[in-house]
């Protein structure tokens, strides 16, 4: 009602006279800037639970070939001037390498955890996708955009998603499933089959019905304590 009976007020004064008594008159608040969408909201679980939230089909690897998914590309940080891979050495190293220019990474030290081997020099390590690009596509990223399969090629928003392994024990990995290959050491199964699931819950990937069988017997037995944890893609 104040307010009001001063705007009135103001129209009987001189024009000038009202002018300079406008910006005593409260300003409307600016009209709020619309919320940043809320990142996914990280499902934690255990390993069994989790696998049986796995949608089961077969597999078809029709039309497959590595060029479907776009990789490496300039990464998280656009500006640092290193691609995904060598930015999951450097979020990995053990101790830090040297980035020269051109992103050349000289020295450092890593862990590959699926063998246990200590490796120095980046050129030594692959970095492997957890689930392999073969093994996605199978698996329903045959369906996918050339965008969706760009982001998952280069997937630095899971810590699971790309590891810095050896060249060897990626060659050996390859892409297979847990139903034809599991590290070898039983230290690290149990670590493997939850990023496994994880890693398919997280992009909506299937399993066939021999891998489903594989992953049971792990969460069902020496990894029955395993948690699990994944943020499914926007």
């Amino acid at each position: 009602m104040v307010i009001k009976n001063l705007t009135r007020g103001l129209s009987a004064l001189p024009l000038a006279l009202a002018l300079s008594l406008v910006p005593l008159l409260p300003l409307p608040a600016a009209q709020a800037a619309p919320a940043a969408p809320a990142a996914p909201v990280a499902e934690v679980t255990t390993l069994a639970d989790a696998v049986g939230l796995l949608k089961v089909t077969e597999e078809n690897r029709a039309g497959y070939t590595t060029s479907s998914f776009r990789h490496w590309n300039a990464g998280e940080d656009t500006a640092d001037g290193c691609d995904t891979r060598a930015e999951v050495l450097l979020a990995e190293a053990v101790v830090a390498p040297t980035v020269g220019s051109g992103c050349k990474l000289t020295g450092g030290r890593w862990t590959s955890y699926l063998d246990g081997q200590e490796v120095t020099g980046a050129g030594s390590l692959d970095v492997a996708h957890l689930v392999a690009l073969g093994e996605a596509w199978d698996s329903g990223a045959s369906a996918w955009t050339a965008e969706q399969r760009e982001a998952y090629a280069n997937d630095q928003g899971a810590d699971v998603s790309l590891a810095a392994v050896t060249a060897r024990i990626n060659r050996q990995k390859a892409d297979k499933d847990p139903a034809d290959w599991m590290p070898p050491s039983p230290e690290v199964q149990c670590r493997y089959t939850g990023e496994w699931v994880a890693t398919k819950l997280r992009w909506q990937l299937t399993a066939d019905d021999r891998e489903l069988e594989a992953l049971k017997v792990y969460a069902e037995g020496p990894c029955e304590d395993t948690v699990v944890r994944y943020a499914p893609v926007a």
